[in-house]
């Protein structure tokens, strides 16, 4: 049988919970079990590494101490390490027993939420271990806590040996749909690889610079994608444009895809371009980008785009008939 314990107090000399998992090591020699004790302040650089060590374990222990508020940073840090790199399957038949030792208000708390932490991950709880020490003195002379301590690890021993199971929870019934909707499933292969990534500084830092690097990038292209949109289909226009000495007109080209309209404005032998909404319009059209890839090609005509449905129209016809004087793309 192996046990790991997972102490996620700051290892403080004074630490209650120092004292009591020390006596459940001994114990648990004594009933030759394999005992591996981690003490995740030492590993705080590698946490996400750690939920792998639970693979060979048949038991746990999650301990830690009540300074103020709660289960403590390393604790959390760990439990949620274990929700993101930790073989699922591994922890459904892993027991675990907390034991939270208090200084302050908040023991019996910081238990059940180590239980149902435990539980949303799907493993087996086991009956823990709690209490508030004034005097850590007091404490260590009491044979008799001495002796509860005992019991409560001859009670995991005996949890494991028998695979003793326990009546269904709701944390159980929620676990299934919790871990339902992660977008992308990982092997617990995959889980460890991704955990050393993660774990690596480096590795991280590196990966952080390459995205600044691709997203300065692609701002980049998007700048110069949308500088080319706007000038798109301007230079053809004016290239090809023959004026009419007493012409003169104001069209609007509505382009799909397009935010912004196409202004075309005719003068005699000027002409005016670009992309905004104008007002005193001739008339508007409203057309497919593929169409005015056409019409500026040479490929078709603004009269025959419009005579069979390809573009539609509203204004002054005999103006929209103009534009292919005015324009020889052939």
């Amino acid at each position: 049988m192996k046990v790991n314990i997972y102490y996620g107090g700051r290892g403080l000399l004074e630490d209650p919970t120092l004292y009591v998992i020390n006596k459940m090591q001994q114990v648990l020699i004594e009933l030759q079990v394999e005992v591996h004790l981690y003490n995740i302040y030492e590993q705080k650089n590698a946490i996400s590494l750690l939920p792998q060590t639970l693979k060979d374990a048949d038991g746990i222990i999650l301990a830690t101490t009540v300074e103020w508020l709660g289960i403590g940073g390393y604790m959390n840090q760990f439990l949620d390490a274990c929700w993101l790199y930790a073989d699922k399957t591994a922890i459904a038949s892993t027991y675990m027993q907390p034991v939270v030792m208090s200084t302050t208000y908040g023991e019996r708390e910081a238990m059940v939420t180590l239980e149902n932490a435990w539980e949303i991950l799907g493993g087996l709880p086991c009956s823990g271990i709690c209490g508030y020490v004034e005097d850590m003195v007091k404490f260590k002379a009491n044979a008799e806590y001495g002796r509860i301590i005992e019991k409560k690890v001859e009670t995991l021993y005996r949890t494991i040996s028998q695979h003793t199971k326990g009546l269904p929870t709701s944390n159980q019934a929620i676990t299934r749909s919790v871990q339902k909707p992660q977008q992308i499933q990982l092997s617990p292969d995959e889980s460890e690889l991704q955990a050393k990534f993660v774990s690596n500084d480096n590795y991280v830092q590196t990966s952080k610079a390459d995205i600044a690097d691709l997203s300065s990038m692609f701002r980049d292209l998007l700048g110069k994608t949308t500088e080319n949109d706007s000038n798109e289909y301007i230079m053809e226009l004016k290239s090809h444009f023959k004026g009419s000495k007493d012409f003169s007109a104001r069209y609007l080209f509505m382009i799909d895809g397009k935010k912004q309209p196409l202004f075309l404005a005719a003068n005699g032998n000027e002409i005016e371009c670009h992309y905004g909404r104008e007002d005193n319009i001739d008339v508007y059209m409203k057309l497919s980008r593929d169409i005015m890839d056409h019409i500026v090609a040479g490929r078709e005509t603004f009269q025959r785009a419009f005579s069979v449905g390809d573009m539609t129209a509203k204004g002054n016809f005999r103006t929209l008939r103009m534009l292919d004087d005015i324009f020889k793309f052939s």
